[in-house]
């Protein structure tokens, strides 16, 4: 059950009739010599971290610790509640609870670094909507998480996952291809329709850059997780209506990785290019004074 690309994934998928999940799956309890109900426990309490990060932005007055963000999922709550909101019930509260997880990881609280903590609101803020809004079960979403895994592990073995070596594409994006590949199998897609969701998802992110105001994982990376949960819900609705995608997942992965090593080094998580050199950016943050 190993694999070491997407095209390797693929063909134990169809040669065992078996979905990314439990492929996934399979691979960890294999791997660790762990059994099947160990490995299940460990993506639960994943999970139930997963909850309560993206729950407690909006039940608790939060504080960024560089004093950036804070109160933003609160306010995304009161704009819903009025009936209000443009991009529907899915998306709204996908960017409500990815811009949470945020501010909790902000005042340094408990999170699941999916695959960064940089990137860690998107794949709860998509999974989290997803459940409230078509009620999938817990196991459902653990399933969903194992799929996540399977992208997030194709990236950090075949190229990064750090926004220092690739920028935020490499945080983001890939945060943003797993959630479009979890999300599709969620409704029902196949293993090739969860990895053409991926591969648009990187295409569509590909050249972003790490620019993180004061050097903090606050500002503008909130405001990217929540892009990154419209991002991947886009490429999961092209998948999963049957658009095909032309370049292979391994290809963008490699492409975003050579894309990323050519990113000028102030541009990946130096604070030293993009937003944080911006005159309102060095005011709000007043290292430099």
């Amino acid at each position: 059950m190993d694999f070491k690309n997407a095209k390797e994934l693929l063909s134990l998928c169809m040669e065992n009739d078996l979905s990314i999940s439990q492929v996934m799956r399979n691979r960890e309890i294999i791997q660790t010599g762990k059994s099947q109900r160990e490995v299940y426990s460990r993506m639960a309490k994943a999970l139930s971290i997963m909850k309560t990060s993206a729950h407690s932005a909006i039940t608790e007055d939060l504080k960024s610790m560089g004093g950036l963000i804070g109160g933003e999922a609160k306010k995304l709550q009161a704009y819903q509640s009025q009936g209000k909101n443009i991009c529907g019930n899915l998306l709204s509260k996908a960017i409500m609870y990815a811009m949470g997880v945020l501010e909790v990881n902000a005042t340094m609280g408990v999170i699941v670094a999916a695959p960064t903590a940089g990137s860690c609101g998107v794949v709860p803020g998509m999974l989290l909507a997803m459940q409230e809004e078509y009620g999938f079960s817990d196991s459902q979403l653990i399933d969903a998480l194992f799929n996540a895994g399977a992208i997030g592990y194709l990236a950090m073995r075949n190229a990064t996952v750090a926004g220092a070596v690739g920028g935020c594409q490499a945080e983001v994006g890939v945060a943003s291809a797993m959630a479009a590949s979890a999300a599709t199998e969620l409704m029902g897609g196949s293993p090739q329709m969860c990895l053409a969701a991926a591969s648009t998802v990187l295409q569509n992110m590909l050249g972003l850059v790490c620019d993180p105001v004061g050097g903090l994982v606050e500002y503008p990376c909130q405001n990217r997780n929540a892009s990154g949960v419209a991002n991947a819900l886009i490429a999961s609705e092209i998948a999963l209506a049957g658009i095909p995608q032309l370049i292979p997942f391994d290809e963008m992965l490699d492409t975003m990785y050579a894309v990323g090593k050519r990113i000028p080094m102030e541009l990946r998580e130096t604070a030293m290019g993009g937003c944080a050199t911006t005159p309102s950016a060095c005011a709000a943050c007043g290292i430099c004074k």
